[in-house]
């Protein structure tokens, strides 16, 4: 369940961010997203539907200001869900089904606002061994 993953190259990746309604924090929501993502993985995963892996992230309120073009007000507190498939159309299949959007629709109720966008992976590297 925390193990490391391996992502192929040509993998979808959707990022999801979920802002959490005022007083929601990360315990209130850990079951819903827990539910969620296991039929994610159980019912989509390799070639039972496309889902590759995920991870899931909460915010904690660093932000690089190296890495930021622009002065950025603080974020509200979310949750950010990673998911990657072999394509965006296994993934639109998955979240059409019922039985997910039930697990999702509990954890959206929690939620101000849910917003996914999908990426193409166009790089991926890791250090060499220095042996």
């Amino acid at each position: 369940m925390f193990g490391p993953i391996e992502i192929p190259f040509g993998a979808k990746m959707l990022f999801n961010t979920l802002k959490l309604k005022r007083g929601v924090n990360l315990e209130q929501v850990e079951l819903a997203l827990g539910e969620m993502c296991n039929v994610v993985k159980e019912t989509y995963g390799g070639d039972k539907g496309g889902f590759i892996a995920g991870q899931v992230f909460k915010f904690t309120g660093f932000l690089s200001e190296e890495g930021s073009l622009n002065n950025v007000a603080p974020a509200d507190d979310h949750i950010v869900i990673v998911t990657y498939w072999r394509s965006f159309d296994e993934h639109e299949r998955s979240h059409a089904d019922s039985v997910f959007r039930d697990k999702f629709s509990a954890l959206a109720k929690m939620c101000t606002e849910t917003r996914e966008l999908g990426y193409d992976l166009l790089w991926q590297g890791a250090p060499e061994d220095g042996g």
